[in-house]
């Protein structure tokens, strides 16, 4: 279960309310993919579909997983044993 957002935009995107950097695709797709982070019970659980890339990120980002949305966006976050903490939506490149 998420346990806390990083910033304001990616809890609004989990409420499904219209942030307008995202879009309306961008935003559906998001709302999709942090409902399968919410369910997740381990991060392994977040392999599956394959189309979630998940990856462990480094540098400056280091200690943190993320998941796609798409070629552009990412689902950035920490995960802890009581789920993933700091959700983010960003477009880290």
């Amino acid at each position: 279960m998420i346990q806390t957002f990083a910033e304001k935009d990616t809890e609004r995107v989990w409420q499904r309310v219209h942030v307008r950097k995202f879009g309306p695709d961008l935003q559906r797709i998001a709302n999709r993919k942090l409902l399968i982070l919410d369910a997740a019970e381990t991060i392994n659980d977040l392999r599956v579909p394959p189309g979630n890339r998940l990856e462990q990120l480094q540098g400056n980002r280091k200690g943190q997983h993320s998941i796609r949305v798409n070629d552009q966006w990412r689902i950035c976050f920490t995960w802890t044993p009581a789920g993933p903490i700091n959700v983010e939506i960003t477009d880290y490149h």
